[in-house]
């Protein structure tokens, strides 16, 4: 494929990772809170001191339309900046100060997409084919 340094499995694998991270993440979070936004506005956390209500839109811009983003492979690095940006800040302040259990998940999913920031989203992607070409770590 043109635009990518991947062999065809690895760029497979991270089309994989894409796929299931974003689907999860729109479907089983993102959604349910546009669905539910008038019911959550008042009271969802607002760690940045920015308002409950504007709070909840940010949240749901990552985890809905920043996580099709990514699964598109479209904007990729940049929409998964912005979603290591919302688990960092479920992390550390939403969920400092709690047990382990109730990190993780948020650990796993900043996780995958701070490697998607780096990796990119593989040949499989609209970004191989239309995106910018970025690139990391010296490469010509």
């Amino acid at each position: 494929m043109p635009g990518s340094n991947f062999s065809p499995a690895a760029s497979f694998g991270l089309l994989v990772l894409r796929l299931t991270a974003a689907a999860m993440l729109a479907i089983t979070h993102g959604w349910p809170k546009l669905m539910g936004y008038s019911e959550r506005a008042a009271t969802f956390p607002d760690p940045l001191h920015v308002g409950h209500d504007r709070s909840l839109m940010m949240t749901i811009f990552a985890e809905v339309l920043c996580a099709t983003l990514v699964a598109l492979g479209f904007a990729t690095r940049l929409a998964s900046a912005v979603l290591v940006v919302l688990f960092s800040v479920i992390l550390l302040f939403i969920h400092g100060s709690d047990p382990f259990s109730k990190r993780e998940l948020p650990l796993l999913y900043g996780v995958v997409y701070l490697c998607l920031v780096f990796t990119g989203p593989g040949a499989y992607a609209v970004d191989a084919r239309y995106g910018p070409k970025v690139k990391f770590g010296g490469g010509k």
